[in-house]
């Protein structure tokens, strides 16, 4: 063939192979930006609420805060019962009627001002279930329902 000027040489006609739809490259595109979006969630900050109190004039009440009254209770090895580290009953005593007086009197005294008792029971480590229990039961007899234990010494 010889060239014409001005003309052009066509190329050859391929032939379109229809290869269909390509998911690969799809797939790809997909995990990029999920990529991209755990990339960027931990970047995100948390709002939080932050509950602050302005200064200024606290609102006058006649009444007194109510302040729980607390008591502290220890059971010991001995097995004898302290208030407040006073003995009040033998350690041979399993009715504890001094100690379970003094609990009414205490917790008919908190209902008169309308405040809570909260009773913390301090049983030494090598102390009697049965005399741990001896103290609930005058707590029951006194009405006292608040009652928190600790075990052992304190650090």
């Amino acid at each position: 063939m010889s060239a014409t000027p001005g003309k052009r040489r066509q190329p050859p006609e391929v032939e379109a192979v229809n290869l269909g739809f390509q998911i690969a490259p799809m797939i790809d595109v997909v995990f990029v930006i999920m990529l991209f979006f755990m990339a960027m969630a931990g970047a995100v900050k948390v709002e939080r609420e932050l509950k602050q109190t302005l200064p200024g004039v606290a609102p006058a009440t006649t009444d007194s805060p109510d302040v729980p009254d607390e008591i502290m209770v220890g059971v010991e090895e001995t097995g004898s019962v302290t208030l407040n580290e006073e003995e009040l009953d033998p350690s041979t005593s399993k009715a504890m009627p001094n100690f379970t007086a003094t609990m009414k009197r205490l917790k008919q005294e908190a209902d008169n001002r309308k405040a809570k008792v909260l009773v913390t029971i301090k049983a030494e480590e090598q102390a009697k279930y049965e005399r741990v229990i001896d103290v609930l039961n005058a707590m029951a007899k006194a009405q006292v329902s608040n009652v928190t234990f600790t075990v052992g010494a304190e650090d």
